[in-house]
C-alpha cells in the first residue's frame, strides 16, 4: 500500500509542476487513491462534510474578504503616512516602515498576499523615489509581507488548530515570539544594507513641525490604527472568536473605504467582492480535495509508516528536527501555505509528539517553514504577486529575497525547533500549557 501512496505523491508533484490549478492537482490525487488505494469514496464524502461545516472554516473566506475590503480602503496608505512622519529622515527608515506596515496589515488579514497587494503599490513606488533598487524595494514588501502569517490572527494558525484540534488562540500566540524577531531581524538586516544606496531623505523639520506633523497624520489614521486593536482586543478579550473577528474585519473596512478615506465606490467594491469570491471558491475546493487526500493517508497509516523510516534511518533528535524543517520548506516551496498546513499537520503531528515536541511548538514551526517556502521559488505566488505589483524582473528581485530569508528567517527557524520557550512563553502565560 504504501507503494500506492508513494506513486500517488510522485503523481501529485507532478501535476503541481506542470502548473495545473492545485484543486485539480489534488483532486487527481483523490481520485487515484480511490481507484488503487482502496478508499471508499462514499465513506470519505460523509467525513469531510462532518469537517467542512465547522464554523472555524469560515474564518479563511472572511479574513480573504477582509484582506481585499482592506487593500481597496487606503487603510494600508494612512498607516505608512502615520509611521513614517516618525522616522522619515532616518536613512533605511522608510525600510523600517514598509517592513512594520506590511507586518501589521498581512497580521489584520492574516493572509500575506494581502500585505504585498495593499503596500505594494504604495510603499515600493515611494521607495524607488526615495533610493532604494526596485528589486530590493519589491523584495523587502513581500518578505515583510508574509509576516502576516505568523503574526496573530494568522489564517494557517487557524486551519492548524482546525486539522489537529488544538487551541487556535495558542496557536496565534505561539508565531508572536518568532514573528516579532523576525521583523527585527528585516529591519537590521535593511538598515544596514541601506547604508549602501544613496538615498534622498526629507528635509530637516523643525521638532514643532514634526509634532505637528504626527498628530495630523495620526487623526487621519486614526479608523486604520483602532482596526487592529478591535480584532486583537476582540479575540484576546474574549469578545469574539477568530472566525467572528474575520467578519468584523470585513465589515469594519467597508464603511473606511466609503465614507471616510473615500477610495472605494460601488464599482470598485463590486469588483473587490467579486475577485474575493473568485478566490474563496478556489481555496475552498482545494481545502476540501486536500483534506480528503490528508485523512486518507492517515487512514492508510503512512504517518505510522514515516515514524517508522524517521527512526530507521537515524536515532538522533536533532537530525530528524532538521530533516522535518528542510521538508516543511520544501513543501512550502510547491504549494501554498494553506495546502502545506492541511496536508502536512495531520500526518507529521504524531512524528513530533513521539520526538517530544508539544504541538503548540510545531505550530509555530510549520507557521515559518511555509512562510518561508512561499516566497521560494519554483511555488513562491507571493513572490511573483510581488513581482509584477513592483514591476520589475525576477533576476532583480531573487538576491535580495535570498539574502533577507538567509540572515532573516533560517536563525528564526532553528531557534523555533530547538528554543522551544520562542514559541511557548506566551502561550504559557495564557494559561495554554
Amino acid at each position: 500500500m504504501l507503494f500506492v501512496v508513494g506513486i500517488c505523491v510522485i503523481l501529485l508533484i507532478l501535476l503541481l509542476m506542470l502548473k495545473i490549478p492545485l484543486p485539480y492537482c489534488f483532486g487527481g490525487a483523490l481520485l487515484f487513491m480511490y481507484m488503487f488505494g482502496g478508499i471508499s469514496m462514499k465513506s470519505m464524502m460523509l467525513w469531510v462534510f462532518s469537517q467542512s461545516i465547522s464554523p472555524v472554516l469560515l474564518a479563511s473566506p472572511m479574513f480573504i474578504l477582509a484582506g481585499s475590503y482592506m487593500g481597496g480602503s487606503g487603510i494600508a496608505t494612512k498607516l505608512l503616512d502615520f509611521v513614517d512622519s516618525f522616522i522619515g529622515r532616518v536613512k533605511g527608515g522608510l525600510g523600517v516602515v514598509c517592513i512594520a506596515t506590511c507586518a501589521v496589515i498581512g497580521a489584520i488579514s492574516g493572509s500575506g498576499f494581502t500585505g504585498v497587494a495593499a503596500t505594494g503599490p504604495v510603499m515600493i513606488p515611494r521607495m524607488v523615489k526615495q533610493g532604494y533598487p526596485r528589486g530590493y524595494s519589491t523584495a523587502l514588501v513581500t518578505v515583510s509581507s508574509v509576516l502576516g502569517l505568523l503574526i496573530p490572527p494568522s489564517g494557517i494558525m487557524i486551519i492548524y488548530g482546525w486539522v489537529t484540534e488544538t487551541s487556535i488562540l495558542a496557536c496565534f500566540l505561539s508565531t508572536v515570539g518568532p514573528g516579532l524577531l523576525i521583523t527585527l531581524l528585516f529591519c537590521v538586516i535593511n538598515l544596514i544594507w541601506s547604508k549602501k544606496f544613496d538615498l534622498v531623505l526629507d528635509e530637516p523639520r523643525a521638532f514643532n513641525e514634526k509634532i505637528k506633523i504626527a498628530g495630523r497624520r495620526g487623526i487621519v489614521a486614526l479608523p486604520a490604527l483602532l482596526m487592529p486593536v478591535i480584532i486583537l482586543g476582540g479575540i484576546y478579550g474574549g469578545v469574539f472568536t477568530p472566525t467572528e473577528a474575520a467578519a468584523v474585519a470585513a465589515i469594519y473596512s467597508i464603511p473606511i473605504g466609503f465614507w471616510i478615506y473615500r477610495n472605494m465606490n460601488l464599482k470598485e467594491f463590486y469588483r473587490l467582492t467579486l475577485d474575493s469570491l473568485s478566490s474563496i471558491g478556489a481555496i475552498m475546493a482545494m481545502i476540501i480535495f486536500c483534506l480528503m487526500l490528508s485523512q486518507t493517508f492517515v487512514l492508510l497509516k503512512v504517518p505510522q509508516a514515516i515514524i517508522d523510516v524517521f527512526f530507521g534511518m537515524t536515532s538522533s533528535r536533532i537530525v530528524m528536527l532538521i530533516i522535518i524543517n528542510i521538508f516543511l520548506f520544501v513543501v512550502g516551496m510547491i504549494v501554498n501555505d494553506a495546502t502545506g498546513m492541511i496536508l502536512c499537520a495531520p500526518i507529521l503531528l504524531p512524528l513530533v509528539l513521539k520526538l517530544g515536541i508539544n504541538p503548540i511548538q510545531f505550530a509555530a514551526m510549520m507557521g515559518v517553514n511555509l512562510a518561508m517556502g512561499g516566497v521560494t521559488p519554483p511555488y513562491a505566488s507571493i513572490l511573483y504577486l510581488g513581482m509584477r505589483i513592483g514591476k520589475c524582473e525576477f533576476s532583480e528581485i531573487f538576491g535580495p529575497t535570498m539574502i533577507l530569508l538567509l540572515f532573516g528567517y533560517v536563525p528564526v527557524v532553528f531557534l523555533t525547533t530547538f528554543w522551544p520557550a520562542l514559541s511557548l512563553w506566551l502561550p504559557g502565560l495564557f494559561g495554554y500549557l
